[in-house]
């Protein structure tokens, strides 16, 4: 019996091989682009003949070694109702039905671009106006790998409706909405996105080849994700200590010493939540945390109360190198520490642990709350919920989680490969946060990505993408701002023909960096489109920065863009945002004030300018400066003076 139920399963493990099929992309109510050539593809029996037949035109096909099969229709007009595609071969067939030829956008980049509409502002009201069977959304699922991939594994199309589009991403729905409803054409999404993602992950390794300061990497990509462990590795070593040390058992014993040094250890701040968010990403395995505390005289005599908040995997907790507390205690941990175990000043806690073990993909780090990191006796407590240092356990068996930001090219490969040549209109792109910290060089990668697509789809198609909005504190210039330099590289990208971009930074959230304003978001990237892909007269841009006039202690700025004219968004008509800065290169806040289609910005103490910057922090909430149809101006500065993430690379 067992050898006949394997004979039968051998056979339909054949026979499925055998099966003609579409390539995942290509199923019920897919939308095609019009007005393009239309790539379509699949598999079947290796060196067979596929006929494939969409509409009114018929094509053949003879797959190659692999099964792959792949035929070209001639561009086809929107409208005319649903199509039907049919491949078939001498011995089978498969079907496709209710495709649509229209508009096809690919949405891409981090959490920005994944954020659903579900979790935009308004959602009880969005979703009630969602009802467009004609908008139709793709999403491919996360996945990385270390070679280019010739197939999606799972996604299907699903149409717009109160009951799916909560599970859409918020940008491509709200921009697929608006170019609907002023076009009265067949919209689909083609939503590939990851949050935290790092724009190194989407370049392929082609395109990396081209780039001087990514083609070592790319020389050196590892072909197994073990050879990748190793060079995240050898990453993380360098990060923490300067160098590759490749630690022993030996060495790291050391660690629980009374006197051990940890002034060179990651810095961790609060130890509360993963550790991948603290700078020590992907990592799982043992780990230690240690912090210095002052204990005062009162309390060497008595016993003490340790809390370190809740982790459950098996830990071992040192003071002053002597062992307190070893196994597993599930909940908020309270450790009893005996009388005089505390010496009056300094002291170190050491505690050395593992992976969640209820929760495995979270990895290193603490649950619960800061409120549970304290060392109390009667009479006190003190809060020992910062300064904590972070070391990984290299010596012992560790490994990485295979995510978005391991290895360069791995998203590529896995999320955009299989779906290219798939024909499309254009691309819109949010993602940055994660690059922020290497903005000099997203000069180079940004661009670089969008030339890369482009070749590989054989195609100089639109791409859009949304300048980083407005999150964390506001520096002054004096200080420098990762964000700002960030949006800075993605202007520059504006020199790219076809490219487009969305100024953000009015409906940011300093505290959030997510914030749920969606809709204004995607309506300046619909802007774009109308005005360029779809030839409507509307005002698509924020106002752009010019050039520059130093006159009279004065900075004379002139502006493009601005549609109707400038104005002040404040309710007292005064510009903010603006700083000088003299021959010192000291910035000071300035005052400005609109005249015509420039601003004139001056120091009331007199300062003579050789530059200006406007919006130039992470979060510039105060600039006020706007064209008359609500579109902010971009940050900007004149000068070229070298900024602070100059030296940051990716390796």
């Amino acid at each position: 019996m067992q050898r006949l139920l394997t004979i039968i399963l051998l056979f339909i493990g054949i026979n499925s091989f055998g099966q003609v099929r579409f390539a995942r992309i290509f199923s019920d109510h897919v939308v095609l682009q019009q007005k393009k050539p239309i790539p379509v593809w699949g598999w079947a029996k290796p060196n067979e003949k596929v006929t494939v037949t969409l509409g009114k035109q018929t094509l053949s096909s003879q797959t190659d070694i692999s099964g792959k099969w792949q035929v070209v229709f001639n561009p086809l007009e929107a409208g005319g109702g649903a199509y039907t595609m049919v491949a078939k071969t001498a011995n089978n067939v498969t079907t496709i039905s209710d495709i649509l030829i229209g508009e096809v956008w690919l949405c891409s980049g981090q959490s920005n671009m994944e954020w659903t509409v579900a979790q935009a502002n308004n959602f009880s009201v969005e979703k009630k106006n969602a009802n467009f069977p004609q908008i139709r959304h793709f999403k491919v699922e996360h996945e990385v790998t270390i070679l280019p991939q010739t197939d999606l594994k799972a996604g299907e199309w699903k149409m717009a409706s109160e009951e799916t589009v909560g599970d859409f991403t918020a940008i491509g729905f709200f921009f697929a909405r608006e170019i609907y409803q002023k076009m009265n054409v067949p919209i689909g999404i083609l939503h590939s996105s990851w949050g935290g993602s790092q724009v190194e992950g989407w370049i392929s390794k082609e395109g990396m080849l081209t780039n001087e300061e990514l083609k070592n990497y790319a020389q050196n990509l590892p072909d197994t994700w073990e050879g990748a462990d190793k060079l995240h590795d050898q990453k993380l070593q360098k990060q923490i200590f300067g160098s590759v040390l490749n630690p022993t058992l030996e060495d790291e014993k050391k660690y629980l010493d009374a006197n051990y040094d940890i002034a060179k250890w990651h810095n961790g701040g609060s130890p509360m939540g993963q550790w991948d968010w603290k700078g020590i990403w992907a990592f799982r395995g043992q780990g230690f945390m240690a912090r210095k505390i002052e204990i005062p005289a009162e309390m060497i005599g008595q016993s003490t109360t340790l809390s370190l908040s809740e982790n459950d995997s098996f830990n071992e907790v040192y003071i002053n190198g002597k062992l307190v507390s070893a196994g597993i205690l599930k909940g908020v941990r309270k450790i009893t520490v005996p009388a005089n175990i505390w010496k009056v000043g300094a002291n170190q806690i050491m505690v050395k642990f593992g992976n969640l073990v209820s929760l495995p993909w979270f990895g290193l780090g603490l649950q619960g709350s800061e409120n549970d990191l304290f060392v109390s006796s009667q009479n006190q407590k003190i809060s020992i919920a910062n300064d904590w240092k972070l070391m990984p356990s290299f010596a012992e068996k560790h490994e990485y989680v295979h995510s978005s930001n391991n290895t360069g090219t791995t998203i590529y490969n896995a999320m955009i490969a299989p779906i290219v040549p798939f024909a499309i209109n254009g691309a819109l792109w949010y993602q940055g946060e994660t690059n922020a910290g290497r903005a000099f060089q997203y000069r180079q990668t940004f661009p670089l990505m969008i030339e890369d697509w482009r070749k590989k789809w054989n195609d100089n198609f639109s791409f859009y993408f949304v300048q980083l909005s407005s999150y964390g504190p506001y520096q002054n210039s004096n200080q420098g701002s990762n964000w700002a330099e960030l949006r800075e590289a993605q202007t520059m990208t504006l020199s790219l023909p076809n490219t487009g971009m969305a100024v953000t930074t009015d409906v940011g959230n300093p505290s959030d960096i997510h914030p749920i304003n969606k809709q204004d978001v995607a309506h300046r990237l619909a802007s774009n489109a109308l005005k360029f892909n779809y030839k409507q007269d509307v005002t698509y841009s924020s106002p752009m920065y010019e050039s520059v006039k130093f006159e009279d202690n004065k900075a004379i700025i002139s502006f493009k863009l601005i549609g109707k004219g400038l104005e002040v968004h404040d309710k007292f008509g005064y510009l903010k945002g603006f700083e000088i800065a003299g021959e010192d290169k000291v910035f000071h806040y300035a005052k400005a004030e609109i005249s015509g289609d420039k601003v004139i910005v001056y120091h009331p103490k007199g300062v003579k300018p050789i530059s200006v910057r406007y919006a130039w922090a992470d979060s510039p909430i105060d600039a006020n400066l706007f064209n008359t149809e609500g579109f902010p101006a971009c940050p900007f500065r004149t000068d070229d003076w070298t900024g602070i993430t100059v030296k940051s690379k990716f390796e």
